[in-house]
């Protein structure tokens, strides 16, 4: 009997699943049909299979051919099956040894010449693949990233021809190993060392990098709000093997793809103000990952906070509380981790000038209410730090330039012992505390209930806006290596919610 059966892998969001590739060749009128929910780049391989067959001089069967992807009733999408069809074809037409196809999985698009054309989404087949003991083959482009996988037999080729030999045992595939080549150097940010003055908003760039804590900072324009935002993914932790596993599975489903030099390296996204919903949050006919998945354990920075549309705003809000975004489509639901650190700047008014030192903003009460009214209180209401960053005198700056400021590197081996003593606590960082945890790590005594309950009045806040006082309190202890939470810890935590904050969460 004629038939074949060859192994691949579909991609479901970030989870990928086992296709198995059924070839029939029968009596008939010759004819390709291929079955299993097929979209038409899948439908087109024949004829890619077809011309990179005859023109490698293997036969191209003249027979009825039956190709099933199951299961039938999961959707195939992309060129990622070629080679297992051609492999499947050849070994149904005898041209292939059939016994080692059992032992293999294949993923790769073919030219009309044979090469092996790379694809996305290899990371998490090949994470799969790994459980299941069979060896890897696929385009040589993608070895680096199936390579992140150290146990798995990765067996990269660049055509068809090479990848028949290997079957047919006269010429076996070389296995990949990656961690040879992993980019041993870390990614260089711009030093903290560069802002100068701005003592107050240096501290809450560091307490939120010791907590994972949202931030939020208000000023005029050229107060140094971008300046800070960028100098943050330089005091974050290193990523463990799990993180950044996650986080490159994402970048490998995604348009853009994954980039071994990027590995355990902290993302940082900062689209556009311009950036629809679906990209900011993912979707599409077929979904893929948006910003803030791209952001996952990373940072995501916003600028001009209000130019966001107010859909793609009001967006953010589930993955800020949940840590993930679900992307509904009629054929089903693909869920996308979105674990990741907000960091905003916005101007105080749509001048950018309220309240400057300058007194040249002429925007009326109304304007100024409309502007500010563009973000929302819930979405405020889930930002732990918000902080002012005024424009600072040129005359202060120059007498302030033989005093240089304290380095990224020095203040980020405070936020690794901060992130450490979280971790050994709680076994997370303090932002994910919930409120049994707040009750047990952050106990409060009878004049500090007193403080946070006057703060929580004056500042018009929510029960979530008074746990993120605690949350960022806890921070502070952390920082200060205080086993408990001082009233100088939650006062500090209460400074970091101004008046803007509190107005805009009423």
């Amino acid at each position: 009997m004629e038939i074949a059966k060859t192994y691949s892998r579909a991609l479901a969001g970030i989870d990928s699943i086992q296709v198995s590739v059924e070839i029939h060749l029968s009596r008939g009128l010759p004819n390709f049909f291929m079955v299993g929910l097929p979209e038409t780049a899948v439908k087109e391989s024949r004829e890619r299979v077809r011309s990179a067959i005859l023109t490698n001089r293997f036969e191209f069967p003249t027979k009825r051919i039956t190709v099933n992807l199951a299961p039938a009733d999961l959707p195939k999408e992309g060129g990622r099956y070629d080679l297992a069809i051609a492999i499947g074809i050849l070994a149904a037409s005898g041209q292939v040894a059939r016994d080692s196809l059992q032992h293999h999985e294949f993923i790769g698009e073919l030219s009309l010449t044979g090469d092996l054309r790379p694809v996305r989404g290899v990371l998490p087949s090949a994470c799969t693949i790994n459980r299941t003991g069979r060896a890897l083959v696929l385009p040589a482009q993608n070895a680096a990233e199936a390579g992140l996988i150290d146990e798995l037999a990765v067996l990269p080729a660049t055509h068809l021809q090479a990848v028949c030999t290997h079957l047919n045992g006269a010429g076996p595939l070389a296995r990949f190993n990656n961690r040879e080549k992993l980019p041993r150097e870390t990614k260089t940010y711009p030093d903290l060392s560069d802002v100068y003055s701005h003592h107050f908003a240096r501290r809450a760039l560091e307490i939120c990098a010791a907590g994972g804590h949202n931030l939020l900072m208000v000023g005029p324009p050229g107060s140094g709000k971008t300046m800070l935002a960028e100098r943050l993914p330089g005091l974050l932790p290193p990523m463990g093997e799990d993180d950044a596993l996650a986080t490159a599975a994402l970048h490998s489903v995604s348009a853009g793809g994954f980039r071994i030099g990027d590995w355990k390296q902290r993302p940082v996204r900062a689209p556009h103000h311009s950036a629809s919903a679906v990209a900011v949050v993912g979707g599409g006919s077929h979904p893929r990952p948006g910003e803030v998945s791209l952001a996952h354990n990373g940072v995501l920075f916003l600028d001009e906070l209000p130019e966001f549309n107010r859909a793609v705003l009001e967006a953010l809000r589930e993955p800020l509380e949940a840590g993930k975004i679900s992307i509904s489509r009629a054929a089903g639901q693909t869920e996308y981790p979105a674990r990741f650190q907000l960091v905003a700047a916005m101007n105080p008014c749509p001048c950018g000038y309220h309240d400057d030192r300058s007194d040249r903003c002429r925007c009326t009460p109304e304007q100024v209410r409309r502007y500010r009214g563009k973000v929302s209180g819930p979405l405020l209401d889930r930002i732990d730090v918000h902080i002012e960053v005024p424009d600072i005198s040129p005359d202060i700056l120059e007498r302030q330039q033989d005093d240089r400021p304290e380095s990224s590197a020095s203040v980020r081996r405070r936020v690794v012992c901060a992130w450490r003593r979280q971790l050994a606590r709680a076994g997370k960082r303090n932002h994910l505390l919930d409120s049994g945890e707040l009750d047990l790590y952050c106990r409060l005594d009878q004049a500090q209930t007193a403080l946070l309950r006057k703060a929580v009045n004056r500042l018009n806040l929510s029960t979530r806006g008074m746990h993120r006082i605690l949350r960022v309190a806890r921070t502070v202890a952390d920082l200060a290596e205080s086993a408990t939470v001082e009233a100088e810890h939650l006062g500090e935590a209460i400074s970091y919610r101004n008046s803007f904050a509190g107005a805009g969460s009423r």
